[in-house]
């Protein structure tokens, strides 16, 4: 007899989940649902800020799988429709079309939540004022460029100083645009460790993006024509023609939580290493949505990343199609840039290994992209943590130009396999003046790292 797989999100781990599904089980064998309260479906968020700044010509080119080609793959995608209760005893949910405004239930034996995140919105005065953007989604990056191009003045206020607001930052530049970057913070990039992410702001000063930190936003002024026209902090008012909020995301579990579904910490689902929501036999989580496992610290966290959406959705689907896959967890890799300057960590911040209670040291190296005497070499800072006693890497974070952060992968792969600094410096990696220097800036780092083990103890 035919099951239903019924699907809350269309977005990377949700039709990653149902493609993957559908792979292992015929329509006749599994019938799946899937509800997108979204015009769009597969597509990539990270690239909006892409797409705004000009380096992607259309918006087309961010989807990765309409829905039409995903209903011609006999996936029943519902787009303008969204789920308003889950009824887990029942094994229904509510939907809505958001369209014609009709609700109905729809039986599910197997149930995917997907819900992705939602934008950390502050209740400030004139948040909600014409001219004020977040970049949650395509329609968001959409409603951005026609504000731009619909507003004559060229003065840029972003707000928040994370992946998206650097990035929309550089954006913003690109189009021609004076920005001002408002962070809370004491550097900008909050997931480094300050002494990093004063590197990240001196370069910042110096592309031409006014960064101003320690400096938390109190309202948001409008004109007498209700737009935006400026924005306030408690020691300055700086003039805006368009802000773009970059204030972070939290797991949207608002229908987990009222369905009675454990939660964590930071409010995201949680699962076991299979993506089954705790305590529930039929129910699946992955995304933005949930917790998972820092394996670094031992810790549950959310990390809200598309290609830890799309590895969730690639476990769900093998799982409820009747395969056997795990996801074991995550180092915490993220890269960014803004203009031509390169920004990457893994692992652990000093505040977060001290939060876990680790004793560590730290060393700082700077080197070059490649060999000094070759043409292009590039300055990098590379920062690494290490536990005392052990010598196991803990972290490592990078700054510099180009070829810098991809090289946190090496360090990323270490953490995963639980290597010391001292093993670390014996990593046959590539070589040759174009791309490094003799010793690797990663591997200069780990000897350096190995040393401060050695002489701590």
């Amino acid at each position: 007899m035919s099951e239903r797989l019924v699907i809350i999100g269309g977005d990377a781990a949700g039709m990653s989940a149902a493609s993957q599904a559908r792979r292992f089980r015929s329509p006749d064998e599994l019938e799946i649902v899937a509800f997108e309260r979204g015009r769009f479906s597969s597509y990539s968020a990270c690239g909006i800020p892409y797409w705004v700044g000009g380096d992607v010509a259309t918006r087309g080119e961010l989807i990765a799988r309409s829905p039409e080609e995903h209903r011609a793959r006999d996936i029943d995608l519902r787009t303008r429709t969204e789920v308003t209760e889950i009824d887990v005893p029942g094994q229904r949910v509510r939907s809505r079309d958001l369209e014609a405004g009709t609700e109905a239930w729809t039986g599910f034996d197997k149930l995917v939540i997907a819900t992705g995140a939602r934008p950390l919105r502050p209740p400030l005065p004139g948040i909600d004022a014409p001219g004020v953007h977040g970049v949650q989604t395509l329609d968001d990056g959409q409603a951005l460029l026609d504000s731009l191009s619909a507003t004559p003045g060229r003065r840029a206020v972003v707000v928040g100083a994370g992946y998206i607001g650097v990035e929309m930052a550089e954006a913003l530049l690109n189009r021609g645009y004076e920005v001002t970057v408002l962070t809370r913070g004491e550097q900008p990039m909050a997931t480094l460790d300050p002494d990093m992410g004063r590197l990240v702001h001196r370069a910042m000063d110096g592309l031409g993006i006014r960064t101003v930190v320690s400096a938390p936003v109190t309202k948001i002024l409008t004109g007498a024509d209700g737009r935006v026209r400026a924005v306030a902090t408690e020691a300055n008012e700086y003039p805006a023609d368009v802000v773009v909020l970059g204030t972070g995301v939290e797991p949207e579990t608002s229908l987990a939580r009222a369905a009675g579904l454990p939660l964590g910490v930071y409010g995201g689902l949680l699962t076991d290493l299979s993506m089954r929501v705790r305590g529930q036999g039929n129910i699946w989580a992955g995304g933005d949505c949930v917790e998972v496992l820092d394996l670094v610290s031992g810790r549950e966290r959310h990390v809200p990343l598309g290609t830890h959406a799309n590895k969730h959705g690639q476990v769900i689907g093998a799982n409820v199609g009747g395969g056997y896959a795990t996801f074991p967890g995550v180092v915490g890799t993220a890269v960014s840039k803004v203009c031509d300057l390169e920004i990457a960590r893994t692992g652990l911040r000093e505040k977060d290994a001290r939060e876990v209670g680790l004793r560590f040291v730290t060393v700082t190296v700077e080197s070059t992209s490649r060999a000094g005497y070759y043409p292009g070499a590039a300055p990098m800072t590379v920062k690494m943590l290490a536990e005392r006693r052990t010598g196991r890497l803990l972290g490592v974070q990078i700054v510099g130009r180009e070829g810098a952060a991809k090289r946190v992968d090496i360090a990323a792969v270490a953490l995963t396999a639980g290597m010391t600094v001292e093993g670390m410096t014996a990593l046959d990696l590539g070589y040759a003046p174009p791309f490094s220097p003799v010793w690797d800036p990663v591997l200069i780092a780990a000897r350096k790292a190995a040393g401060a083990v050695r002489a701590a103890d």
